[in-house]
């Protein structure tokens, strides 16, 4: 199925612009070019489903923000981090942590693409063929696109196996309770309590939209998967955990959630004339899941570029040096040289909150980055240091691999800001929640 225009299924489609997906990364990318007057290219959307209401959550920090401000469901300047020992409350100042459902962000979309006048074509996108100049996507059931630039942000595995790949994988329940038993105040960033799995780190934490409702979700950083009942488990255990009385609350909603966290590179120019946005095009940051900010960057600056009349080409997502970092810390955590909660409980207990927060968004400087560096423990990443240096002259020597594929799974909430498009297409943040 497609819409607009008099173009017949047998007769291709000619625009300046395709947008291949239509999840979070999508979604802000056509409200950029809506905001930056962007309303002279011929834009086509091919997407099988048409995002509507809220299918994910993401959490991000940032300062007060005109363009997303009217859209959140709340934000906090103050936040927890819990660990057995101590609870640490956190002032975010100058920054906020904030709470963005998706059904504002398909809405203004939505609009977006109408004032746009873009051609939305309710179908899969099949082959994509750059040939330098023109780029040619068939899609099953309807036309064939012929584009000037093609703007992928689908699921795609990396272009070769990481050294080290592990998944954020999470649950929330939206929980209404009968009296006031949350503090819409403060959030719980991360709440080191829940056991910790034999390999990999988990947490729980609470969004509050008032005293009544909340999302509460248990997150793991590690490599497999979870059950169904290990996920009810985790989070029943969390919630008796925090003291709630269940007699008092309803389910309103369940979100889950799986985000790649592998050094493995995701090629975000994979030809001339094809651009990756969203996890497919590196914007979900390895150490952590965190997608949203770089997923929002990314369309600012394909938007602007646009405006300009440039190609549409953002930065990467994450300076190279950070990349390393995130091996390095993947690595020493992998292999058991750092524990998680005592790695990130150091993080915040030697920097400023901000400091850390802007870390893990990928966008301090070099000088903040040793001050960040030297509150982790020394010779676990000394170590991890050389075994990934190690990995990178065998990977360099071995022949290429295909990368497995990343386990699908409906994306909803991430913890810390991790949403954006992950498994499938819009995980995540960037997680489907914090980040």
């Amino acid at each position: 199925m497609w819409q607009r225009g008099a173009v017949t299924e047998s007769a291709p489609l000619d625009v300046d612009l395709a947008l291949l997906g239509g999840g979070g990364a999508a979604s802000l990318l056509l409200a950029a070019l809506d905001r930056h007057g962007v309303h002279d290219l011929r834009i086509a959307v091919v997407d099988p489903v048409r995002r509507r209401g809220q299918d994910r959550t993401w959490a991000f920090w940032g300062h007060p923000d005109d363009d997303l401000d009217p859209l959140l469901s709340a934000s906090w300047q103050q936040v927890e981090v819990i660990t057995a020992a101590r609870r640490r409350v956190l002032d975010l100042a100058p920054l906020r942590y904030a709470m963005l459902r998706s059904g504002p962000v398909y809405d203004r979309a939505a609009e977006a693409e109408r004032r746009l006048g873009a051609t939305r074509i309710v179908a899969p996108a099949g082959t994509v063929v750059d040939d330098g100049t023109r780029v040619v996507v068939r899609t099953g059931g309807g036309p064939t696109v012929r584009a000037g630039w093609v703007l992928d942000s689908r699921p795609r595995p990396p272009a070769r196996p990481g050294r080290t790949t592990w998944l954020q994988h999470f649950r929330g329940w939206w929980l209404e309770a009968d009296r006031a038993v949350f503090d819409p105040a403060r959030a719980v960033l991360m709440d080191f309590r829940t056991p910790q799995p034999a390999r990999g780190v988990s947490f729980g934490y609470v969004l509050p939209v008032s005293d009544r409702y909340a999302l509460v979700e248990y997150t793991e950083f590690s490599p497999a998967l979870l059950t169904d009942s290990g996920y009810d488990t985790a989070l029943t255990g969390y919630r008796d955990l925090l003291g709630l009385d269940p007699a008092g609350l309803r389910v309103r909603e369940v979100e889950n959630g799986v985000i790649p966290m592998t050094d493995a590179p995701f090629p975000a120019r994979p030809s001339p004339r094809v651009v990756r946005l969203g996890t497919a095009g590196g914007a979900t940051r390895p150490s952590t899941g965190f997608t949203f900010s770089a997923m929002y960057r990314q369309a600012d600056q394909v938007a602007r570029a646009l405006a300009a009349g440039r190609p549409p080409v953002p930065a990467p997502a994450y300076p190279r040096r950070h990349r390393w970092m995130d091996a390095v810390a993947l690595r020493a955590l992998d292999r058991g040289g750092v524990g998680g909660p005592d790695f990130f409980d150091r993080l915040f207990d030697r920097n400023p909150a901000e400091r850390v927060l802007r870390f893990l968004d990928g966008v301090t400087t070099p000088a903040e980055e040793v001050a960040v560096m030297n509150s982790t423990r020394l010779l676990p990443m000394i170590a991890a240091t050389a075994g990934d240096a190690a990995d990178r002259v065998r990977y360099r020597l071995r022949p290429t691999r295909s990368a497995p594929a990343i386990p699908a799974a409906v994306v909803g909430v991430s913890p810390a800001g991790a949403a954006g498009d992950a498994v499938p297409d819009g995980a995540g943040s960037e997680r489907g929640t914090p980040r």
